[in-house]
């Protein structure tokens, strides 16, 4: 018989409303198949009868015998005629016997990973994506997003692909949206792109992690902006590249120092349109002097257009890959800062001998990218929608902006110096007081607001102390509030 905690046990497991969705005979051969793995129930030890259970759980016979034949079945129960139901001797045997006493996760051993693997762990952490907190870089506005319009666009495509649009998709991309981004970047980019040459992927970052690992081989040289944004360290860390920092000034990559550099390298990694994190762009003379270096050695270059639409002091300069006539450059793009990160659609536009390499290599990450939203994009593209909402967003972000600047000054001036940007979408911060880095992320971290670190970024120690303030997702009323909110943050490490 059931000692009287066994019996409340399986009880409890009838009574709670998450168990709800499984038959009755299920749930009690779960609480007695549960009792049997914490060790509660030893081996050899006999079960209730199945009619006396059945009076002590309120249920019939048929209920409790179902439930011990299932448990039979998965050879957790012997059952001996004449005799009743014993807890079985190959349920010793259960990995997940005695639960209750395995070790906790912090006693247990490090985990055995790969060289690849602990470069990963050890390159960040899970960011809480559901509710970013001011002032997260890289976040855009969604709240004005045009809901309707996708909607009737989604519709559409359903209405005319039917149940083909929910198949596999082409591994390089649908054919519409290579079209589309092809016709885009062309016209406002000053790209050099046909729909044979564009690969359509999940984000930026797959893009990285693709060339990391098709064009340049574990211990390879690739020269990186210093400072440099943290998602591609993380994606060329990972592949055991070897990244050779080249220092940023205020008109970018100093090209200068790469092609003085002894060391080779078999790429260069640039985010030529708004340095990340400096927002500095790329003058057109480095532009041409980078391509002549990759013409010369030969190299690949990893061209970063992260948010160029967002450019807020004249025109922007044409991408390195409408300027690169010898088809090194691989431009990479992406549909998270311009229109809402759910919809996780990314782009690169390859060289033409780079097309079936990356696609076969892009099939054994993930097949393809989702065919719904794409055909949706295509046709939000074709309709001028996008262009549209970028204008909006441009003008939306570039208020934004300027209201930042004026607040930082009037209430963070004594602790902070902001480097206004040209375009993009976080404004760095320079600390002029002797308030540090990491007591300023932590302070801020406390209030409720998430700042990035710039020395992080770093790769030298020759840098000057500071953070990142995201603001295109925050209204004028927000970032008033945030920033006032930082200021007393700040007051407090002072008192």
């Amino acid at each position: 018989m059931f000692k009287h905690s066994q019996l409340e046990s399986v009880k409890a497991w009838l009574a709670n409303p998450a168990h709800a969705a499984f038959p009755l005979h299920s749930r009690i051969q779960r609480a007695i198949r549960q009792l049997i793995l914490d060790g509660a129930l030893g081996v050899g030890k006999p079960l209730p009868a199945s009619r006396a259970l059945a009076k002590s759980l309120g249920v019939s016979r048929d209920t409790v015998e179902a439930a011990y034949g299932q448990l039979h079945g998965e050879g957790y129960i012997e059952r001996r005629v004449g005799s009743g139901s014993f807890v079985s001797h190959m349920a010793q045997r259960v990995p997940g016997r005695h639960l209750s006493q395995r070790r906790k996760p912090s006693q247990a051993p490090p985990p055995n990973l790969s060289r690849r693997g602990s470069a990963m762990l050890e390159g960040g952490g899970v960011r809480d994506f559901l509710t970013p907190r001011p002032f997260a870089p890289g976040v855009p506005e969604t709240r004005g997003f045009p809901l309707q319009i996708w909607e009737r666009l989604e519709r559409q495509v359903l209405k005319e692909y039917a149940n083909k649009a929910l198949l596999h998709g082409h591994p390089q991309g649908m054919e519409p949206l290579r079209r589309a981004i092809a016709d885009y970047v062309n016209l406002e980019r000053g790209a050099h792109a046909t729909a044979e040459r564009v690969l359509i992927l999940t984000s930026s970052q797959q893009a990285m992690t693709l060339c990391a690992h098709v064009l340049l081989d574990a211990g390879d040289r690739i020269f990186v902006e210093d400072p440099l944004y943290h998602g591609a360290r993380k994606a060329f860390d990972a592949a055991g590249l070897a990244c050779l920092p080249i220092p940023v000034d205020a008109h970018g990559m100093r090209v200068e120092v790469l092609r003085s550099a002894s060391t080779p390298a078999k790429a260069v990694f640039v985010t030529p349109s708004h340095q990340f994190p400096t927002g500095t762009t790329l003058p057109l003379d480095r532009r041409l002097s980078l391509i002549e270096w990759a013409r010369q050695h030969p190299a690949w270059i990893i061209e970063d257009d992260y948010d160029s639409e967002f450019h807020y002091a004249g025109k922007p300069t044409a991408c390195v890959q409408g300027l690169d006539s010898h088809e090194r450059t691989i431009y990479i793009g992406t549909f998270t800062k311009s229109l809402f990160p759910g919809l996780r659609i990314a782009y690169a536009v390859l060289p033409a001998q780079l097309v079936q390499p990356m696609t076969v290599a892009r099939t054994l990450l993930d097949g393809h990218s989702a065919t719904i939203p794409q055909l949706t994009l295509a046709r939000f593209i074709e309709g001028g929608h996008f262009g549209a909402h970028v204008r909006t967003m441009r003008s939306i972000y570039a208020h934004r902006l300027a209201t930042l600047e004026r607040l930082v000054r009037q209430h963070l001036g004594a602790y902070v110096e902001p480097s206004v940007p040209t375009g993009g979408m976080q404004m760095p911060c320079l600390l002029t007081s002797g308030l540090s880095e990491q007591a300023a992320i932590n302070a801020a971290r406390r209030a409720g607001i998430e700042l990035m670190g710039l020395t992080g970024l770093h790769a030298s120690s020759d840098c000057r102390a500071g953070f990142l303030m995201g603001f295109a997702a925050y209204t004028p009323t927000e970032l008033e509030a945030a920033v006032k909110q930082l200021a007393c943050a700040f007051q407090t490490l002072e008192d």
